[in-house]
């Protein structure tokens, strides 16, 4: 074994979001599983994203910083319950280098009264210091509210 070999690290971190959005569940869902709506409020401008969303369906979203590599978000959907829940596993590259592996679940409920309560919990391994769950943690709250704004723009809300 070489040197390098024992210098890889891992940091393994759980964080678990929650968001209250102003429209039933059915509408939450639908604006995560139609590929133009999820680009709208998930991908940067500059970014290329697709979006097969279906049980062993696949997610990715490139995009390039100007300073750095290629950044490639890779998502497989390995469970999908119809305006319930989605479970999805992930990996993050920088270049050729993998940064970050994860298992996410998303769960979507009704709030009494009206509206939905979305709850994320990611669980993951980040690898070699290349993304800090502080990092993935502030990016995760920063996409679910502009899920919250695009919703919002939907229903003609003040955003």
């Amino acid at each position: 074994m070489t040197d390098r070999q024992f210098s890889h690290t891992i940091a393994h971190a759980t964080f678990c979001l929650e968001r209250r959005y102003p429209v039933p569940p059915a509408r939450v869902f639908a604006a995560w599983a139609d590929p133009q709506a999820k680009a709208g409020w998930f991908s940067g401008a500059d970014a290329a994203h697709e979006l097969d969303f279906r049980v062993g369906g696949r997610e990715i979203n490139r995009a390039r910083r100007a300073d750095g590599p290629e950044l490639v978000f890779e998502s497989w959907y390995r469970d999908i319950v119809p305006d319930r829940r989605l479970v999805y596993t992930s990996t993050l590259s920088a270049g050729s280098e993998l940064a970050t592996v994860s298992l996410t679940t998303v769960e979507f409920l009704t709030r009494p009264g009206g509206g939905t309560l979305l709850v994320l919990t990611e669980q993951g391994a980040f690898l070699n210091g290349n993304e800090e769950p502080s990092w993935r943690e502030q990016g995760t709250g920063a996409w679910l509210d502009a899920l919250g704004a695009h919703l919002r723009n939907e229903t003609g809300e003040p955003t």
